[in-house]
């Protein structure tokens, strides 16, 4: 019988394409980031158009030619060139590393390929993998206990969750940075008498739960609702208390949003994740088929700004180096148009970010070629993104996570990127 009939015969066929059995490597490098800002660009970002430019194409002529569709410029990094749309990222290069030379072969399907970017394997059998938002929470919990240690700033979806690790590695969510989570602010109507009560008895219906059961797990996510309510969590998200140039450096709602993140990881949160793809400002997103495209720039300088915003602001606060900053897509985009100008989707050959977290950065790392299709040098797949982020962190890789009793590696043979450590 092979390994696989085998573990399918004791019912762990989820985990059958894993060496569940065995260690997962030695732990290897280890960073000394305490947190982690994950800005996701859902609809995949074109590394040709921002991170990884290529000669000029044309997308308008009635042949038309391939390439990146905006001129380059020069970075604070020798050799590194950024797209014209990212001015003043590039004048910070020496603190960031485009990784140039991630892939997979996800390639048609956003569902799937959000799953794989944020949990690091693919969907198999009955398995809920966990994100690396709750395995960073599961691993290192929060700096400071009267915060949680995973939000999202962004609809929640199970690829964000935290799968067979439980509720209690879950993350808090808010869509809207101006009021913060809702309901961790106590009605006016309710006095402290009526909160004390509702809790006792919230308490004794978890109490007579079994453990692992969805009522537990309820009860215990009312309790940490309970454990944040009131002002000195809810204090982190009034941004108003922001000097106003510190405010503007970040630009627009995004901006804020990342500016919010700031704010929760000087709180003590570990982990936030932050969403861009919340206000389709040309209709598309950064999934820019056919005309969808035309105003991509707008999204690239927007992005600009949030991100030089974000790395200012924490080197000036003394938070870059204890904060590693990643920008992740599900895939990118290929040098061809579409009939009508924009581009479908690319997952050989695609590009992620990682700034600050105390990382020997170089610009960029790995290269594509010339037409930013293919990776010719330093491929970097998905786990290995996961293990640079996890060591980074301070998570050692070779301990396993556990799935109920079963031992599941930390990464699906993920193995950090040794030049950044």
């Amino acid at each position: 019988m092979d390994r696989r009939s085998f573990l399918t015969a004791l019912g762990l066929a989820p985990f059958a394409a894993s060496p569940l059995l065995a260690a997962s490597g030695a732990a290897g490098v280890k960073g000394k980031a305490e947190h982690c800002i994950f800005i996701w660009l859902g609809g995949g970002m074109g590394q040709v158009d921002t991170f990884d430019p290529k000669a000029l194409g044309d997308n308008k002529s009635t042949v038309k030619k391939r390439g990146s569709l905006y001129p380059s410029i020069e970075t604070s990094i020798s050799g590194v060139r950024l797209s014209e749309h990212l001015p003043r990222t590039a004048k910070l290069m020496e603190h960031v590393t485009a990784v140039r030379s991630v892939n997979h072969k996800v390639i048609d399907e956003h569902a799937f390929a959000t799953n794989l970017v944020h949990t690091g394997r693919m969907i198999s059998g009955n398995a809920i993998y966990p994100s690396i938002g709750s395995i960073v929470a599961n691993r290192r919990g929060a700096a400071d206990p009267s915060v949680p240690a995973y939000m999202l700033i962004g609809y929640p979806n199970v690829s964000r969750g935290p799968g067979f690790l439980g509720i209690k590695d879950g993350y808090i969510y808010l869509v809207d940075t101006e009021t913060g989570p809702n309901g961790f602010t106590t009605p006016s109507d309710v006095d402290p008498a009526q909160k004390v009560r509702r809790q006792e008895l919230l308490g004794a219906l978890g109490g007579t739960a079994p453990d692992g059961s969805a009522l537990a797990e309820y009860a215990q996510a009312q309790q940490e609702a309970f454990r944040l309510a009131g002002p000195s969590f809810m204090r982190h998200f009034d941004l108003k208390k922001e000097a106003a140039d510190t405010r503007l450096s970040y630009g627009g709602e995004f901006g804020q949003r990342c500016l919010l993140a700031r704010r929760l990881i000087q709180g003590g949160v570990r982990f936030v994740e932050v969403s861009h793809n919340l206000n389709f400002i040309n209709g598309a997103g950064w999934d820019v088929h056919n005309d969808g495209i035309d105003n991509q720039h707008i999204l690239i300088r927007e992005l600009d700004n949030a991100l030089a915003g974000l790395i200012e602001d924490l080197k000036r606060t003394g938070m870059l180096d204890k904060t590693l900053v990643v920008i992740a897509t599900e895939f990118g985009r290929p040098p061809e148009f579409d009939a009508k100008g924009g581009r479908g989707h690319q997952g050989s050959a695609f590009s992620m970010i990682l700034a600050g977290g105390g990382l020997k950065h170089c610009g960029a790392y790995g290269e594509t070629d010339d037409l930013s299709k293919t990776v010719v040098k330093d491929p970097v797949s998905v786990p290995d993104f996961h293990a640079t982020i996890l060591a980074a962190l301070q998570v050692d890789t070779s301990k396993d996570l556990m799935a109920g009793g079963r031992p599941v590696p930390i990464t699906d043979g993920g193995k950090p990127i040794a030049k950044l450590f």
